[in-house]
């Protein structure tokens, strides 16, 4: 199980065992924790711990302090494989999460939404590194988009079931997260020990890299990160507190978002094979820039359920496209620094969202709109940065900017 396979030679083991197949499970087992606990938190915050705008602020605050660590994953990978990693991670996040209904309380969900938080972004982080690695360039963008249609699908199958057994069988938060959480871990385990490790033909540089002419890639992740804190945590909020929706109401606007991403994330990944990575970003941020306007419009001037429904599926289609920075980077990057570079790209992501979610939860309490106003504003830097994207990135063409400001490999 832990016998080391060259990448070129994994064609030769049985499909269910090659490498491919394993990114594909692992998009399986990800969201069945990740996305139970995501559908059932703001309601059990609100109905169970009597959170308020400033609690679930500082919740999420706390969530993303491991993704501010994410570069952490450097030191690991010194003494630890990166596939194995990503399967103790997996565990670690079906454990909290099976856990989360024992602590009701302020300091109690935030002590196992940290360890929770701890096993997702370490996953996450070894995950885009593997895709990366693991997929050709050619191949990256369809692949990556089936992927993300993969997530969908598990994620679809596990809000299906809350929204059929919820009600009916009087299901209690502690059931769900029992049984979402152990399946994870379960799968995981199962691709710890079923699978090979597997070799890419590139050793990946263990230490901390930051190179400049990653520099718009950089950016593009502190803004991203920023602006997706505002939807993650604000967007489902809004929806139960100013709208009243129930677990099975919030969830059924989820399983909507799903079967459309089932159905247009493989058409994205393909849009942005064909029309490349500047066009397909310049694209998502435009029609963010414009939800997120609508949003504020829900509290400004009354604009009711039905929109507000329609932009959070709109929302979450154009957040699919942020495949586009993962192959971005992929074009201009040096293989050996794929990994190193994920860990540092995921700590970037996390930087705004470590201090963020807490002020804007404060920013809530007095004016919901100025929130959204906020992310518009942030949607539109980075369209800003998308036009600086060559039509053909690779090294030495990073930037629109490189043929006059060429920045130097190291």
């Amino acid at each position: 199980m832990f016998r080391p396979v060259p990448l070129s030679q994994a064609a030769s083991l049985p499909f269910w065992r090659r490498p491919i197949t394993l990114l594909f499970v692992m998009a399986i087992a990800m969201p069945i924790a990740f996305n139970a606990w995501s559908a059932l938190l703001n309601n059990f915050v609100i109905e169970v711990a009597n959170f308020d705008g400033a609690d679930i602020g500082l919740l999420h605050t706390v969530r993303e302090i491991p993704g501010f660590l994410a570069v952490g994953v450097i030191a690991v990978i010194l003494v630890m494989r990166e596939q194995v990693l990503g399967m103790i991670s997996l565990v670690l996040l079906g454990l909290a999460t099976a856990v989360t209904a024992w602590f009701p309380s302020l300091g109690g969900l935030l002590m196992v939404t940290l360890f929770s938080s701890i096993g997702f972004h370490y996953y996450e982080t070894v995950n885009q590194s593997l895709q990366l690695q693991w997929l050709s360039k050619e191949r990256a963008p369809q692949m990556l988009g089936w992927l993300v249609a993969t997530g969908s699908a598990s994620t679809l199958v596990i809000y299906g079931l809350i929204v059929l057994t919820w009600d009916r069988f009087e299901l209690s938060y502690n059931t769900v997260f029992m049984a979402a959480g152990g399946l994870t871990v379960v799968i995981a385990l199962f691709c710890l020990l079923a699978y090979p490790q597997f070799d890419a033909p590139t050793p990946q540089t263990k230490k901390l890299i930051l190179r400049r002419r990653y520099w718009l890639y950089y950016a593009l992740q502190f803004m991203a990160g920023a602006r997706r804190q505002i939807f993650v945590v604000f967007a489902g909020f809004m929806m139960v507190e100013k709208f009243g929706f129930d677990v099975h109401e919030l969830t059924g606007l989820y399983l909507i978002n799903l079967v459309i991403n089932m159905g247009v994330a493989p058409l994205l990944g393909r849009a942005v094979a064909r029309f490349g990575e500047r066009r397909t970003l310049v694209f998502e941020y435009s029609g963010l820039a414009l939800v997120f306007a609508a949003y504020g419009g829900i509290y400004w001037f009354g604009w009711g359920v039905t929109l507000a429904a329609i932009l959070y599926v709109i929302d979450h289609i154009l957040f699919a496209l942020a495949l586009a920075l993962k192959t971005y980077f992929q074009k201009i990057a040096d293989p050996a620094d794929i990994a190193p570079t994920a860990a540092v790209a995921f700590t970037i992501n996390h930087i705004a969202a470590v201090f963020l979610p807490v002020l804007l939860g404060l920013l809530w309490v007095v004016s919901p709109s100025a929130v959204f106003a906020l992310a518009a504003c942030m949607a539109l830097i980075s369209l800003g940065l998308s036009l600086l994207i060559p039509r053909h990135p690779e090294p030495g063409n990073e930037t629109v900017l490189s043929k006059y400001m060429p920045a130097p490999a190291e």
